[in-house]
């Protein structure tokens, strides 16, 4: 007996999480294919005044994870981490960053994003990311999934 196509849900839509909010990270623009998200440098600086290359990392991190939460959601499923990896160009003082995941690859097991985190005042790509989330057969917690209907 033949199974219908699968049952789509309505997408996720992102919730801050503690690290989030304490970083300041606010959201521009939210879906599968891509995730805009800006951040002070202000509250994320290292001890000699620069931008952590550990908070260009959490960001980076953070919006190829929400994008790929986005996809897995419209099939009842959640995403999680599973490769990261991040180079770093170049650093800043003050101002604002902005990071945009890109989907390069959207599929029923994995996803994989690029991340590019510039300076918002100057244009300089401070950092370029790589993600790729494995989709797993699990609920959002908290999250309600309502089917799409035609």
């Amino acid at each position: 007996m033949s199974q219908g196509p699968p049952v789509r849900y309505h997408p996720w839509t992102i919730t801050l999480g503690e690290l989030d909010e304490r970083m300041g990270i606010e959201i521009v623009e939210q879906s599968a294919h891509r995730v805009v998200a800006r951040m002070p440098v202000a509250g994320n600086r290292q001890s000699h005044g620069l931008m952590h290359g550990g908070a260009s990392l959490a960001l980076g991190e953070a919006v190829g994870s929400w994008a790929a939460v986005i996809h897995a959601s419209t099939y009842g499923k959640v995403a999680v981490g599973v490769d990261a990896s991040g180079t770093h160009h170049a650093s800043a003082r003050d101002g604002w960053v902005r990071a945009t995941a890109t989907a390069i690859h959207l599929g029923r097991t994995l996803t994989s994003h690029d991340v590019i985190i510039e300076h918002e005042q100057t244009g300089a790509r401070l950092c370029t990311f790589r993600i790729t989330n494995a989709v797993i057969d699990r609920k959002i917690p908290g999250f309600e999934y309502v089917p799409v209907s035609d």
